[in-house]
């Protein structure tokens, strides 16, 4: 048997050090069947806890990434755990599968995109079920499949039967590229869009919108509810919703047409400083001058392509607005710096006070001196130059009978003047806008809507559910061809009978996936979205894992969704208010080490790189010779920096794998990864399993053995480590989500174990006892080689024992001896392990023990004792020299 030990030993050591790991490999093979499937089913009958883990399901690109790796790597980690705790744990995947990719690809390849995503599908699911992630593949859901957007559909209904889903005519945004529309938040700061990378471009469209501004109160206000929400997901909602407490005003004009200009501002007690109007290029009063003003029509061709904070201004000529307070006359300018599509498209100036338009004044109005309305707080020094753009201030004299008051009160007391003159009113202003579903492409869910000419636009009934997608052979551009198909479009109004036209947009991908999480409640659903009864009782989702990127689009959009289907009744979020997501666990991005030409600034492929043997500089550029810059960026093809998730599983295993990516850094940092660095982990493994071998044929064991109460010192210290280690592993998975440490603590209780054993002053059952707790707690991370801990340890001990109970912390025992300090003239001399009463002896007993031990012979034999002390755990002598 110890032979058999030792070759064992010898193997895997061996494979540790060339770091290829076949072994590590193989035992991930051999398991990868029973880990797929979890805690066997046999073993969860009883329970009667749920908890739903939930990941962000993928769009089927064809190939998972590292990223991918890291977030299943999570989600799995933490399903595991809470099966092992005794739960039924909802942990389901699925797939985004409509969208721009697919159809693009579809194009390129000149296939159909439902082929493609299913081919991408089947190989990112084997990728899933080589790296072990257990997931509910029962509820398999593809947002592409009629049986799924069936209810997208129906769900588009019921918001446009509460007058949430309506169209309009609208300046947009368009992709030149993508030939569509995108809303607002897929657009960035440089006016680019998300996915082509396109200049965006403005286009006035009839469209379809979702008005999610209709909850934009209870989507701030509630963000006070997600207490295990990151701060900056819930700040960055915030602050796009953007709640502005303020006044609507009324400016009269001198235009029959309109005869006034609602104003929103958060700043009413400046009224006294007003010295114009701005209006948007698209106010309606602005259209209608444009209409007969060429000079007119070129500033607003000019300004399109100006930046939003330009200060360029075209003054209307002939038009004048009223202050309602002062009741002055006021010029009208159009300004390309007024927002189009915040407050009413027009702000008043108040050069004094605001730096904007103290910088359009300066700009349009040269030489004309600002007025200024507000002063310091009393005691404080002046302001100095304009603009003077403080809030804590006190009117000025020029402000009648509001002089002298502070501009909180002044703006209070203006404002309910104006209200009971019909002029003002408070109000609050959201920055958020209604969400632009319309996409004028072929892949998507069809929206379904029939336009009659008689009856406007209809609803198609949900008996006709779904509207399905036309088969289209062989996409030939970019845009939509279902206006294309006769067969599809031309049909009769469900109404009135007459002929009427099919809807030809198609939604916004984001709709797909703003309710997934609801279908996995209930997935073989034909009649409903789901059924209330398993939403009630699953939602909201448990812990819910991604990334940070999704933070607006996605998180923002299915927190409308729910809390609109929870307003028509369909689910209860209780306590949550109707919130998806409890938890939110946001994982950084997977970054990888990118080799930079110091020269050219261009990226290297790992074929232009040398690897040579010294360490200060292990890379040099083949064809110089330099030494290369050396940074850790987002993996892209573009950089040579990627890492293929195949060749890694496939050389080190899943097990290490996936503890090697948690181990790396805190969930939520970003992650440069190195796969050399992985042979710690290995050896790790190794180091387990050997560990498992030689405790398991130190003897037969009781397979029910508990911890005895007369623990040696070595025992004691040894079990009470194992119970810290063990409540730190449980609340970092269960409180604080932080793998990293959870990996670091399996490596102190490896490592505690093998100390012990080597040493061997603790008991080989003590040690078994506490083996079997490392088994069990490293399966949500490690399954095979749990699994193969578990084999090894009941092959040898003839057991039919399982690991699939996470183990409770076991009270710290106190030691039945201890270990006491032999002191000789003021110096340590040696340690004596003893019964714990054995200093309360008398000074013969004592000797008698410590001359029978060959360190007290050598210390204390026919020495004269002068002064001899016994307290605590020290015993000390004096001798007479």
């Amino acid at each position: 048997m110890l032979n058999e030990v030792n070759c064992f030993k010898r193997l895997l050591h061996t494979t540790a050090r060339t770091a290829k790991t076949p072994k590590l490999v193989q035992i991930c093979e051999k398991w990868k069947h029973k880990t797929a499937e979890g805690v066997p089913e046999l073993l969860r009958q009883d329970r009667d806890k749920d908890i739903y883990i939930l990941s962000m399901f993928p769009y089927p690109s064809g190939v998972l990434h590292i990223g991918h790796l890291r977030v299943y790597a999570i989600s799995d980690a933490l399903n595991r755990f809470y099966q092992l705790k005794g739960y039924n744990v909802l942990h389901p995947m699925g797939w985004d599968a409509f969208g721009l990719p697919a159809e693009n690809a579809a194009i390129e390849r000149q296939v159909d995109p439902s082929e493609w995503t299913a081919q991408n599908i089947a190989k990112m699911k084997e990728q899933m079920k080589s790296m072990l992630a257990n997931f509910n593949w029962e509820r398999e859901i593809t947002t592409c499949s009629p049986d799924y957007y069936k209810f997208t559909q129906m769900i588009f209904l019921k918001l446009f039967k509460h007058g949430l889903a309506y169209q309009k005519e609208a300046e947009i945004n368009w992709d030149p590229v993508d030939k569509t529309v995108l809303a607002n938040e897929q657009v960035d700061a440089q006016g680019r869009s998300w996915r082509s990378g396109a200049l965006v471009e403005k286009r006035l469209l009839r469209q379809w919108f979702l008005g999610i501004t209709n909850f934009a109160a209870e989507l701030k206000h509630d963000l006070r509810y997600l207490k295990n929400w990151p701060s900056k997901v819930k700040s960055m909602q915030n602050n796009w919703i953007g709640e502005s407490n303020g006044a609507e005003l009324k400016f009269a004009t001198n235009d029959p047409d309109f005869p006034s200009i609602e104003i929103f501002t958060t700043r009413a007690e400046t009224l006294f400083s007003v010295q114009y109007v701005a209006l948007a290029l698209n106010h309606g009063l602005v259209a209608k001058y444009a209409l007969t003003d060429a000079s007119l029509q070129a500033f607003i061709k000019k300004a399109e392509l100006l930046p939003e904070d330009s200060k360029d201004g075209f003054l209307l000529k002939g038009v004048y607005s009223r202050n309602p307070l002062t009741q002055e006359d006021l010029p009208v300018y159009v300004a390309p710096y007024v927002l189009k599509d915040y407050g009413y498209g027009a702000v008043m100036g108040c050069p004094a006070h605001d730096e904007r338009d103290f910088q359009f004044w300066k700009t349009n109005a040269a030489g004309i001196p600002v007025r200024r309305c507000l002063d310091v707080l009393p005691g404080e020094e002046e302001a100095g130059e304009l603009p003077f753009t403080s809030k804590d201030a006190v009117m000025s004299d020029s402000t009648l009978e509001y002089r002298g008051l502070y501009s909180a009160e002044a703006r209070k007391q203006i404002v309910q003047k104006l209200h009971s003159q019909g002029l003002g009113r408070n109000v609050i202003q959201y920055k958020l806008r209604d969400w632009l579903i319309s996409r004028q492409r072929y892949w998507g869910t069809p929206i379904p809507i029939i336009h009659c000419s008689h009856c406007g636009p209809v609803p198609v009934p949900e008996e006709d559910l779904p509207v399905l997608l036309p088969k289209v052979t062989g996409l030939k551009s970019k845009g939509n061809p279902l206006s294309q198909i006769p067969e599809f479009v031309d049909v009769n109004c469900p109404t009135c009978k007459a002929p009427a036209k099919r809807e030809t947009d198609t939604m916004d991908t984001f709709m797909d996936s703003s309710w997934y999480y609801f279908r996995f409640t209930d997935p073989e659903n034909p009649k409903l979205p789901f059924g209330s009864e398993n939403a009630n009782k699953l939602l909201p989702v448990d812990m819910y894992i991604g990334g940070v990127e999704h933070a607006i689009l996605h998180l923002l959009y299915s927190r409308f969704i729910a809390k609109f289907l929870g307003s028509i009744n369909m689910w209860d979020g209780g306590l949550l208010k109707n919130e998806p997501f409890k938890r939110l666990i946001t994982q950084g991005m997977v970054h990888g080490k990118t080799f930079i030409d110091p020269e050219s600034g261009k990226f290297l492929k790992p074929s232009e790189l040398r690897h040579v043997s010294n360490p200060e500089e292990p890379v040099l550029i083949k064809a110089t010779g330099a030494k290369p810059i050396i940074r850790y960026e987002k993996m892209s093809k573009s950089k040579y920096n990627g890492a293929n998730f195949n060749d890694c599983i496939s050389k080190h295993g899943a097990d290490a794998t996936r503890a090697h990516i948690l181990f790396q850094a805190p969930i939520e940092d970003v992650l440069n990864w190195e796969e050399s660095k992985i042979v710690g982990i290995e050896r790790w493994l190794v180091k387990l399993l050997s560990l498992t071998s030689t405790i398991s044929n130190r003897g037969k064991f009781d397979v029910n053995y508990t911890t005895p109460k007369d623990l040696k010192q070595e025992e004691a210290d040894l079990h009470a480590t194992v119970q810290k280690l063990i409540k730190s592993i449980t609340e970092s998975f269960e409180v604080y989500i932080s793998l990293n440490t959870v990996i670091s603590d399996y490596m102190k209780l490896t490592n505690a174990l093998d100390t012990a054993a080597k040493k061997g002053l603790v008991r080989d059952a003590l040690l078994m006892h506490s083996l079997k707790k490392l088994v069990a707690v490293i399966y949500p991370v490690a399954p095979s080689i749990s699994e193969e801990a578990t084999e090894i340890i009941n092959k040898a001990q003839n057991w039919a024992w399982n690991q699939y109970r996470w183990p409770t912390c076991e009270p710290v025992i106190e030691p039945s001896t201890l270990k006491y300090q032999i002191v000789v003239n003021g110096r340590m001399r040696f340690m004596l392990t003893a019964e714990k009463d054995f200093s309360k002896c008398d000074m013969e007993t004592i000797l008698s023990r410590l001359l029978s031990l060959p360190e007290g012979r050598k210390y204390l034999t026919n020495r004269k004792i002068k002064k001899f002390i016994s307290k605590n755990n020290i015993i000390s002598f004096m001798l007479a020299k």
